[in-house]
């Protein structure tokens, strides 16, 4: 399965950028976007950053993919509230 994954850009390279995220220091294909400035958030799918994020959207994907990673670590049971935060759910 393919999940994009938030990065932050670190450094800028003509079509390329070395961002950061959740899996270290990854060059990333900035074709589809166009440069962004050191700072901005991207989405990183493939190597290739798919659209400019905030970084509240960053941090609420990161959070959705730690509630993932635990469900498929064999969590039994995971808080909502906790790893979706954007998400409302009537209870």
């Amino acid at each position: 399965m393919c999940i994009g994954t938030p990065v932050k850009v670190i450094e800028n390279r003509d079509f390329m950028a070395v961002c950061e995220g959740r899996n270290g220091v990854v060059e990333v294909n900035m074709m589809l976007i166009g440069p962004q400035e050191e700072g901005t958030w991207v989405l990183n799918f493939l190597g290739s950053a798919r659209e400019v994020i905030t970084e509240e959207e960053a941090q609420n994907i990161d959070s959705a993919l730690d509630g993932l990673t635990a469900i498929m670590n064999g969590a039994a049971e995971i808080d909502v509230d906790t790893y979706f935060p954007s998400i409302s759910i009537d209870k």
